[in-house]
C-alpha cells in the first residue's frame, strides 16, 4: 500500500466540523458542531482515515453497554453520555498542524471518535513513524490491544497457541504470538475463509470440531460463548484461556464444570484500559501506543484492511458493517481534503 501525501494545508482553517453520533439504537447520524480556534497547547487535527473498533461500536451501536460500566467505558474524546446520544470511537489518524506555521503538518495516530476535523491536546498525538501508511495506521488502537493481551497471557518461545476467534483483535494477537521464535499459532473460527489470512499472518487454520488440544496458552477472542467454551476444551493441563472478547450486558455461559478443575486451568481476563501490574512501574499507556505504531510496518496487516466508505455516507453504511450484514475485518474510514476560513 502507497503512503498517501496529504495536500499542503490551507492557510484558512474550517470553523465548523461534522462527526459521526451513535443517537438510538441501530442510529446513527453525522452531526455539524463548531469548532473553536485551537487553545493554548492544543493543535488542530485534519482527519485523512479512521477505523472502527466492530466489536466495541456494535456494542454502543445496540445499545449494550450495561449501566456499571458507562464511566469506564468512555473514549477518550467521547461527547454525550451513555446509553445515547454519544460521539465514540478511537482510532483517528490525521495531519496535526501548527496554526502559526503553514506546511508544517505532521502525522499523528490520537484516540479520537470518527470526525472530521477536530483540536486535540499536543499530548494526545501520536506521531506515526515513517514508512507506515496512514490507513494502515488506524490498526494501532486493535494492536494495542493484542500488546496488552499478550502481557496478560505471557506466551513463551516454543509455545504452542490457539487463537478462537478471527476477528482484527484475534488475527491481531496471532500474529503477534506467531513472531515469537518456534511458537506454533493456529486460529480456530467456524468460517473456513479465514484460513487464507491466518495464513497470511504466519498462523495455521482449523475449524472447532478439527482443532488440536492440550495447548499451552488458548486466546479466545470469538465474542460468543460457543467460542469460550471451545476455548476452554482445548487448552491443556494447568494451562491459561486468556479471555479478551466483552460482551456488554450479555449473560454469558461457560462449561466449568467437567475436567476444569481436574486440569486446573486458569480463566484469565485482559482488558486494555490497565497495563499489566508487572509493567505498570516502567510503561505508560503513550509507551504502549508507540509499541503499537511501531509493530505495524508488516505490510501483510493490509490484509485486515477493509475498502474505505467516505466520511460522509457513514451514516448510512456503517449499520450494515455494526450488525453484522456485511462481513467485515478492521472496516476504515475515508475523509476528503478540505478547507475554508480560520476560526
Amino acid at each position: 500500500m502507497q503512503r498517501n501525501q496529504p495536500e499542503r494545508p490551507s492557510e484558512n482553517a474550517p470553523d465548523s466540523a461534522q462527526a459521526l453520533w451513535y443517537v438510538a439504537p441501530g442510529k446513527l447520524e453525522l452531526r455539524r458542531e463548531d469548532l473553536p480556534a485551537p487553545a493554548q497547547g492544543e493543535l488542530r487535527v485534519r482527519t485523512l482515515f479512521s477505523g472502527v473498533s466492530r466489536g466495541t461500536e456494535s456494542l454502543v451501536f445496540r445499545g449494550r453497554v450495561p449501566q456499571s460500566e458507562w464511566q469506564r467505558m468512555r473514549a477518550p474524546f467521547q461527547a454525550g453520555d451513555f446509553p445515547y446520544p454519544v460521539k465514540y470511537g478511537y482510532a483517528c489518524v490525521g495531519m496535526a498542524e501548527a496554526q502559526e506555521t503553514a506546511g508544517s503538518a505532521r502525522p499523528v495516530f490520537v484516540l479520537h471518535p470518527h470526525q472530521d476535523l477536530f483540536n486535540a491536546p499536543v499530548g494526545s498525538l501520536v506521531p506515526v513513524p515513517e514508512g507506515i501508511p496512514f490507513a494502515r495506521a488506524v490498526l494501532a488502537a486493535n494492536l494495542e490491544t493484542a500488546l496488552n493481551g499478550l502481557w496478560d497471557g505471557s506466551p513463551s518461545p516454543g509455545d504452542q497457541i490457539t487463537v478462537v476467534g478471527g476477528g482484527v483483535v484475534g488475527l491481531l494477537a496471532g500474529w503477534l504470538a506467531a513472531s515469537i521464535p518456534a511458537t506454533s499459532v493456529t486460529l480456530i473460527d467456524v468460517n473456513p475463509q479465514k484460513e487464507s489470512i491466518a495464513r497470511t499472518l504466519g498462523m495455521r487454520f482449523a475449524t472447532p470440531g478439527n482443532a488440536d488440544g492440550n495447548q499451552d496458552l488458548v486466546i479466545h477472542a470469538s465474542g460468543r460463548a460457543e467460542g469460550l467454551n471451545t476455548a476452554l476444551e482445548l487448552a491443556g493441563m494447568e494451562a491459561t484461556v486468556l479471555e479478551m472478547s466483552w460482551y456488554g450486558d450479555a449473560p454469558v455461559s461457560a462449561c466449568l464444570g467437567g475436567a476444569f478443575h481436574s486440569r486446573r486451568l486458569t480463566l484469565k481476563s485482559s482488558q486494555v484500559g490497565r497495563i499489566p501490574a508487572d509493567r505498570q512501574a516502567r510503561w505508560t499507556f503513550r509507551r504502549r501506543m508507540e509499541t503499537a505504531l511501531s509493530l505495524l510496518r508488516d505490510d501483510r496487516l493490509d490484509a485486515l484492511l477493509e475498502p474505505a466508505i467516505p466520511f460522509h455516507k457513514l451514516a448510512e453504511e456503517l449499520p450494515d458493517v455494526l450488525s453484522g450484514t456485511r462481513d467485515a475485518l478492521a472496516q476504515v474510514v475515508s475523509y476528503p481534503r478540505r478547507s475554508a476560513k480560520r476560526p
